[in-house]
């Protein structure tokens, strides 16, 4: 009985991992896309539905890296590249929110992560676009930090309950 349990405890840890390594890698390919609106859903979506498949540890762990990928590769302008920590505790608020939120009502809670990460955003790239960023390419930075990230939190959303709620529960997976 001992050892049964114990292959059913290595077998949950290994499906933890492989769940952790499919929606880390979903989140680090998606700026290969280089198209914000395209990307940014499915970054989203992902942290979105980490938060669902991984609980907030797996999810917060994800949302450290798309930003950095993408100023890493270059698909993120290195003129962003103050905005990049802001980016990720923006990651971090919408799956704060969402987390705290989602058992009252998947809407509710989604809307509001996502308003609340847009509204991070667009208040820092204020500041950053101030402080640091030449008047000529402000503007450009500024559209990045605006309405897109509100649309593409939402469009992530809705991606996400796609994906956890229709996908996964017709598969009979257990997330």
């Amino acid at each position: 009985m001992d050892q049964v349990k114990t292959i059913a405890t290595r077998n949950e840890k290994i499906l933890s991992i492989a769940k952790f390594v499919v929606l880390f890698a979903i989140a680090i390919l998606a700026p290969l896309a280089q198209n914000q609106l395209i990307t940014g859903t499915i970054v989203n979506a992902t942290l979105f539905a980490s938060v669902f498949v991984l609980g907030f540890g797996g999810a917060a762990a994800i949302a450290f890296f798309p930003s950095v990928i993408s100023l890493g590769l270059g698909l993120l302008p290195a003129v962003m590249a103050p905005m990049a920590p802001f980016i990720v505790l923006g990651n971090l608020i919408l799956i704060s929110v969402f987390q705290l939120l989602k058992g009252k009502n998947y809407w509710l809670s989604a809307v509001s992560a996502s308003v609340l990460k847009f509204a991070w955003l667009f208040a820092a790239s204020q500041i950053i676009i101030s402080l640091f960023i030449k008047k000529s390419v402000a503007a450009n930075i500024a559209a990045m930090m605006g309405w897109p990230q509100l649309a593409t939190a939402l469009a992530g959303s809705i991606l996400a309950y796609l994906f956890v709620f229709k996908l996964l529960k017709a598969s009979k997976t257990e997330i």
